[in-house]
This record gives structure tokens, sequence and C-alpha cells, in this order.
């Protein structure tokens, strides 16, 4: 891959608290071939120092020709998502990693390579721990991620991909703490309560990891308890019955 230069770049987002890693980001190139991988698909995340600390960069893949074309000249590319995402998430009281920059290279006149760059979680625990947990055990977890939810969906956040590694937690002075990670993929405006329910199909659980989750859901939505466990338990099934017909289930799965 040639190395990036101010010639081939096609756009360089700065947050201007870190002005002062431009030269930095001007090689992201040369500093993400070292870093230390954590993860490998269509896109891929590395840690890479910085002079001053250590950062997350997440490499998008090229996309297809008419992808490069419309992520051009007609909306806005994943990276550049990812970047803008997580600070209208902040503005809003939603805990998501400061993002640090963009950098998008443009080859043949369409972009190419993508590179968004943010400051690292300190929340090291995932959702998938909770696969095949007693639910018991986590009810205040459980309790609390459902207040974090229902806060951001009536702050008008939806994530479109609120799968179990995308959010990341720890407890913090005695308070469960979340962080929602990879928003590329979000939506911004009204989040009705049958949209907020809907939108924890994803999540791995037993049954009753579900139930705790809607009576708290409805509380803070001020909703029916029977409503949101309908609408959560039903959107749960229809994701996951289509999901296994193609793929394995990391865990235990009940309806």
């Amino acid at each position: 891959m040639p190395a990036i230069t101010l010639r081939n770049i096609m756009e360089l987002i700065i947050n201007p608290k870190y002005e002062g890693l431009r030269d930095f980001l001007l090689h992201i190139d040369e500093h993400f071939a070292t870093g230390r991988e954590i993860h490998r698909g269509r896109n891929v995340l590395r840690v890479v120092d910085t002079p001053d600390f250590p950062v997350n960069v997440k490499r998008y893949g090229i996309p297809a020709l008419p992808n490069r074309f419309i992520y051009t000249f007609l909306r806005p590319s994943k990276g550049r998502r990812a970047y803008y995402n997580p600070l209208k998430l902040r503005e809003r009281g939603i805990e998501s990693p400061e993002p640090i920059a963009y950098v998008a290279e443009r080859r043949f006149g369409l972009i190419s390579t993508t590179y968004f760059v943010s400051r690292q979680c300190p929340y090291r625990r995932k959702f998938y721990e909770f696969g095949d947990a007693d639910p018991e055990v986590s009810a205040d977890i459980i309790r609390a991620f459902a207040r974090f939810m229902a806060r951001a969906h009536m702050e008008g956040i939806l994530h479109r991909d609120l799968s179990p590694g995308n959010i990341l937690f720890d407890q913090v002075n005695g308070t469960w703490r979340f962080s929602l990670v990879d928003t590329n993929r979000m939506h911004f405006g009204p989040v009705s309560v049958a949209q907020g329910c809907a939108n924890f199909a994803r999540l791995w659980g037993q049954k009753g990891f579900f139930e705790i989750l809607a009576r708290e859901y409805a509380a803070a939505r001020q909703a029916s308890p029977a409503f949101c466990r309908e609408a959560i338990f039903t959107a749960r099934e229809r994701f996951w019955r289509r999901y296994a017909r193609h793929h394995d289930v990391g865990y235990d799965l009940e309806f």
C-alpha cells in the first residue's frame, strides 16, 4: 500500500483537542502497520502507540467500486460516520470512546482506504459474558444497562448494531458504566418504545436476562411492562431464528 501523503489524502479531520497528533496522523498507514492487532474481519482494528498514549485505529476495507463512488460523492463513508457519530453521542451524555481523527485516502479520484482513530475505552467487559450466565447474579448490571439504553433512546439515539461486542462496561466507584462502540450505523431521531425494545434483539442472554431488561426498560420509559416484554421477546426470537439458519450461535440459545 503506498504511503499516505498530503497529495493523496482526500480528507483529514482532527479533533481540535488532538491537533498535536497531526504529523502522526499524516503517516497513519505506516503507524498502523506496526500496531497490535485486536480484530480482523472486513475491517481491521489495531492498537497503535502515539508519542503520548496508545490509540485504537480502525482501517476500513476498500469499498466495492459502486460504493467508492457513493462514498465519494453522495454519502459519508463508514470511517467518517465513525468519527462524527460518537461526538453526537457524547454531546447527549452517552458514553463512547473519544474520536481523535478521520483519515481518508483517494485513488483515481475515488475514496479508497479510510481510518478512524479514537481514544481507548477503559472498560474491558463485554456483553458476551451474559450468554449462558445466571441473570439473577448480574441483575444489577442488567437493570443499569436498561436505564442507560432508555436514556439513549429518549435522547434520540438508536445503535443499529447493538451486538454484545459493541457494548463495553465496568464498575466505576460503585456505579455500572457503559460505552457504545462501532457506532458508524446509527439513527438519530425519535425512538419509540417499540423501536427501543426491538433494539435489544441481537443481545446474548437467557430468558431471565430479558425478563429483567424488559421490566426495567419499561419502568424507565414509563411504558407497559407486558408490552415491552412481548416486543423484546418477539424481536429476539425473529432475529435469532433467522441468524441460526446460517451461523453457529455462540451460547445456549433458548426461546
